[in-house]
């Protein structure tokens, strides 16, 4: 194979996934994520029940012991949650300032998908279509890079 039929690896192979259904996989990815996603929580400035419906609606005591250690075994859904809420808010710092991209997910916002309502309302009570659909819609913004 010569240096023109080689294709750069963009992150699409699908063999590469890792298998969320695997507990092994999940403990592993498990600490990070939570300590991602509470780094995210304070940069929005979230309250606690705005955070926990990001997570999909995860009971008080939950979502407090996360809090509080910072670790535990999350779930497939919570895992791919947090790593949607990773992408909007990469997406978001890439193309906006600091301030305006950790307040952008509380300010109303006039596109079509929200009406008017600030992101944070969507993707709450959009869950992961919603999430995708944000990231989408950032993603496309950036260039899709």
């Amino acid at each position: 194979m010569n240096a023109l039929t080689v294709l750069p690896d963009l992150g699409l192979d699908l063999r590469k996934l890792p298998d969320l259904g695997e507990a092994e996989t999940r403990t592993r990815l498990s600490t990070p994520a939570i300590v991602a996603f509470f780094a995210l929580v304070d940069k929005w400035d979230l309250r606690n029940e705005d955070a926990r419906g990001l997570l999909g609606g995860v009971s008080h005591g939950r979502y407090y012991e996360l809090k509080k250690n910072r670790k535990g075994l999350l779930s497939q859904d919570e895992l791919t949650r947090i790593s949607l809420l990773i992408g909007i808010f990469k997406a978001l710092n890439i193309l906006f300032s600091q301030r305006l991209a950790n307040q952008w997910t509380s300010r109303p916002n006039s596109n079509a998908m929200f009406s008017n309502r600030a992101p944070l309302s969507f993707l709450v009570h959009g869950g992961v279509p919603a999430m995708i659909g944000v990231r989408r819609l950032l993603d496309s913004r950036r260039g899709g890079k």
